[in-house]
């Protein structure tokens, strides 16, 4: 039965990368028990693919009839954990052809040559050699079939070979142990260079014999019934220019990469290699021999003992894990103390900022989530609900700190605009149906927390009617509108009386003048509002908001206001106001500082917040 192998290469390889190359090779010619491999890369430029020929040699037995046999019949090997039935096929997923010539004794020096290619049907020629070294073999890759080239590092020598460790750490360590010599030179010949990407010509060598030796710690664990011993082989050395962390699973000579330490969670200068072992992974592995075959549960639970096991090695030898943790996770909980509770206590190494604040903010919203989708509580979800609210209710509390921080940054170069943005957006209308949206974006409980059930209601026309009307007065130019901030506290049109919240802004740095002309334009403005709506207001909070003088203060004091307390300063005065048919509105007048209307909001925001954390402390 003849096989298309240019299909069943795209059928077992479609997941995997240039570097799959490297791999094949490199775990064909240790087979062939080579101690010396060569790789050398030929290219033009990287933007030019077309271009590029990778030529592999190594001083293995070589192609002998018997291992020819093996690499011309496809899908069949000899043990579990031979797997070498279809690797050869991702060469296809790349090149076009793989020229490769061979010497090697039987028991004579001979030479054999052949191509393989998509219609390679197994033959090839073999003549006599008198080379004086029989035993070499060379793979020369050309016709680069895909339209570019994903990554530099899958041609930077220094990259291939941190790719070769990670990939062989096991098989490589081995050979170690065993006192075999291997080395590996990998070099690259580029026409055009790119030094921004270090892409250059280079060459690197890798030595078994050099790389470090590792600790061993057998043990087992109930969650894992293999029947076999797990073996971890490690090592945590301090390093000023660290490679890239290795933890793999060890499986048929190959590390299968498992994502369990990223380097922000490995204290700067830090080399760290960790491979478990086990009988029980050998042949565990699919055709490009880069994923585990394990169940997926499986494969979460040999991932939650690996990650046990890491970080227990890692909190004894690097003492200063656990001391920058607890600064971590004490700045986390005073940034987002809603959270608290939440934050992983039990990290691999280093705590990763970001992805401790993700994973805690996932496990509130599950928690959130599981409260709300009980139609009635137990005793237990109830105490749990209250808990739920207190995180809620502090989460909102921080939210409002961030709004106070906006006010802080408000300079005298920002316009009146800027600051009534902040206090309720301008040109937005809000309404009882969505109090969610209202509570993170009408903030005039800058003011007074009374004020947040307050809610706009009214149309972009109606508000534009209503300034003109209100501010008539101020100006005969019709373009100048003043920065006014109106919150009424329901519907206009459906309620039969409303309170009215109305915020006037000066702008820091404006003169004395205009700052004395405040009081006798909020009377005029509370007048005129009146009769725009007669009969449906029944109380106005007038604000003003200005950088206060000692001469703006003594006049207002002598027109009959009284100061209160407060962090900044403000002066208020009760007022009835009278439209001329006989009614009377009772009008509070403020006026107050910049610093008090963002010290006092601060200083309220603050009590509440410091009794919120207390109480999560307490559960």
């Amino acid at each position: 039965m003849k096989i298309n192998v240019g299909k069943a290469a795209k059928l077992f390889f479609s997941g995997t990368s240039l570097e799959t190359i490297y791999y094949e090779a490199v775990a064909n010619a240790i087979d062939a028990e080579a101690t010396a491999i060569d790789m050398h890369i030929y290219i033009k430029s990287f933007l030019e693919p077309e271009t590029l020929k990778i030529e592999i040699t190594d001083n293995g037995i070589g192609f002998q009839d018997k291992n020819f046999d093996k690499f011309s019949t496809l899908l069949e090997n000899e043990e579990r954990e031979d797997h070498k039935g279809i690797g050869r096929l991702v060469f296809l997923n790349y090149f076009r052809e793989i020229s490769i010539t061979s010497t090697y004794l039987d028991p004579a020096p001979k030479k054999r040559t052949f191509i393989f290619n998509e219609t390679f049907e197994g033959k090839s020629k073999v003549v006599d050699t008198n080379s004086s070294d029989p035993s070499v073999t060379k793979l020369l890759f050309s016709g680069y079939k895909l339209e570019k080239i994903n990554s530099y590092n899958y041609l930077i020598p220094s990259s291939i070979k941190e790719a070769l460790l990670l990939h062989f750490y096991p098989l490589f360590y081995s050979l170690k142990i065993r006192k075999k010599k291997l080395k590996i030179t990998i070099t690259l010949n580029a026409q055009e260079t790119n030094i921004g990407h270090g892409f250059v010509s280079s060459s690197v060598e890798l030595i078994v014999s050099q790389l470090p030796g590792l600790q061993k710690e057998t043990f087992t664990d109930e969650r894992i019934n293999l029947f076999e011993n797990l073996e971890l082989l490690y090592s945590i050395k301090e390093n000023p220019n660290p490679k890239p962390i290795i933890t793999g699973i060890c499986v048929d000579g190959r590390a299968i990469t498992v994502d369990i330490l990223t380097k922000d969670e490995v204290p700067n200068g830090y080399e760290l290699i960790f491979l478990l072992y086990s009988d029980y992974f050998t042949g565990m592995v699919d055709s490009s021999r880069q994923n585990l075959t394990l169940t997926s549960d499986l494969i979460r639970t040999v991932k939650a003992v690996f990650s046990e096991k890491i970080s227990s090695l890692l909190h004894k030898n690097i003492p200063k894990i656990d001391e920058k943790n607890k600064k971590i996770n004490e700045s986390l909980t005073d940034r987002f103390p809603h959270l608290q509770g939440y934050f992983d206590e039990s990290p691999v190494g280093l705590i990763d900022r970001k992805k401790s604040l993700y994973n805690a903010q996932t496990k509130f919203l599950i928690a959130q989530q599981e409260i709300l989708d009980n139609e009635t509580l137990s005793d237990d979800q109830y105490m749990k609900s209250l808990e739920m609210s207190s995180r809620i209710l502090t989460e909102y509390i921080l939210y409002r700190n961030l709004i106070i921080n906006k006010l802080k940054a408000i300079n005298p170069n920002d316009k009146e605009s800027d600051l009534h943005s902040i206090i309720v957006p301008m040109k937005r209308t809000f309404s009882k149906h969505n109090a969610l949206d209202n509570l993170y974006t009408n903030n005039v409980w800058l003011l007074d927390d009374k004020y947040m059930t307050y809610s706009t209601i009214l149309s972009d026309k109606d508000i534009g009617d209503l300034v003109t009307t209100i501010t008539k007065e101020d100006t005969k130019d019709s373009s100048f509108r003043p920065d006014i901030a109106i919150v009424f506290s329901d519907d206009i049109n459906k309620a039969k009386k409303i309170d009215v919240v109305i915020v006037e802004l000066k702008r820091l740095g404006i003169d004395s003048i205009d700052k004395s002309l405040i009081y006798p334009q909020l009377i005029q403005r509370a007048t005129n509002l009146l009769k725009y709506y007669p009969n449906k207001i029944q109380r106005i909070w007038f604000y003003g908001i200005i950088d206060f003088d000692p001469e703006i203060k003594l006049l207002l004091i002598n027109q009959g206001f009284t100061e209160l307390y407060s962090n900044g300063t403000v002066l208020f005065q009760n007022q009835n106001i009278d439209i001329g048919n006989g009614t009377k509105v009772p009008t509070g007048f403020f006026i107050q500082s910049y610093d008090a209307l963002i010290e006092d909001a601060e200083s309220r925001n603050s009590t509440f917040l410091n009794i919120l954390k207390e109480g999560l402390k307490a559960e």
